[in-house]
């Protein structure tokens, strides 16, 4: 027994208030929980639609699976530099959207074709001949609208 007393302790549950982000994802959470609950409702149907995932997507994964275990000298450290490449254009896209989309898009692209200057090289050939291929389909639609009016 002991020699002295212990006060009673009154406990109190407190809720801490939700945050924005928190009421955000409940709120996505309600809106998706129909369509998350219609995958659960027939098995038969996603029973199907798993064999037929696994059918078209065991031949990606497996190759992807088997170029990670085995990949060509140096890939890692060439990945490591092309997403640093990335998250750079990410800290310095700061202010408007449109940033936000050309700086780590450029920034990786140019850190692939440091490395794969021949894929970048036909990438921006393809590339460059569409972009001529439209903006000749756009000098001839606003040259045909000029010479209607």
């Amino acid at each position: 027994l002991s020699l002295y007393s212990s006060p009673a302790r009154e406990t109190k549950y407190v809720e801490n208030p939700q945050t924005q982000l928190e009421e955000g994802v409940s709120h996505l959470r309600h809106v998706m929980e129909p369509y998350t609950a219609w995958s659960c409702i027939d098995d038969s149907l996603s029973q199907k639609l798993s064999h037929y995932m696994k059918v078209l997507c065991s031949g990606f994964f497996s190759e992807g699976y088997e170029f990670l275990q085995n990949p060509p000298a140096g890939f890692y450290p060439r990945l490591g530099v092309i997403g640093f490449a990335g998250i750079v254009g990410l800290f310095l896209a700061r202010g408007s959207k449109v940033k936000k989309l050309v700086y780590p898009a450029g920034l990786v692209g140019i850190g692939a074709s440091m490395y794969y200057p021949q894929q970048a090289a036909a990438v921006a050939k393809v590339a460059g001949t569409q972009l001529y291929d439209w903006s000749l389909q756009g000098y001839i639609a606003v040259e045909s609208l000029w010479k209607d009016s």
